[in-house]
């Protein structure tokens, strides 16, 4: 055989082969690159997708945490200014019991002056009738000069 009829030969395998591997093995060989590409393609959109819904979900949960902060900052506000109007109203109910027991300490101080002045008043006239009668060195009459007495007690 010469050179140019194996080289024919050779092509005609050749074709032939070309021809069965485009026919029945290049395909299912494509068919399966293909669906590798859609499912890459698939896991791809999916992974994009979880992503954006976790940045939604972070976003979500950043609010809620802020609203959180925000909740509990006005809660310790309002507890704060509640605690602090406690204290204002004891203050207040302090302080006017305060005045109140000043205030019957200033009255019952006023009656026990009025109490020792009377007190006073009663001594010094007894005195001024014992002084009276040592005198005149004579007796008085109590009935006549209680009168006498009262004007004094008064004046004084």
């Amino acid at each position: 055989m010469s050179i140019n009829a194996t080289l024919i030969v050779q092509m005609i395998v050749f074709l032939i082969l070309v021809w069965f591997t485009m026919k029945f093995i290049w395909p299912p060989i494509a068919r399966a690159l293909d669906e590798r590409a859609a499912k890459v393609a698939a896991g791809l959109s999916a992974a994009d997708k979880a992503r954006a819904e976790l940045a939604a979900a972070d976003k979500r949960v950043e609010q809620q945490l802020a609203s959180a902060r925000d909740d509990v900052a006005r809660r310790l506000a309002d507890a704060e200014r509640l605690a602090q109007q406690m204290v204002e109203e004891a203050k207040g109910r302090a302080a006017d019991e305060g005045a109140k027991i000043v205030a019957a300490a200033r009255a019952e101080a006023e009656q026990e002056s009025i109490k020792a002045r009377e007190a006073l008043r009663d001594h010094v006239a007894a005195l001024a009738v014992k002084g009276a009668e040592q005198i005149l060195r004579k007796e008085v009459n109590a009935g006549v000069h209680a009168e006498l007495l009262g004007r004094l007690k008064a004046e004084l």
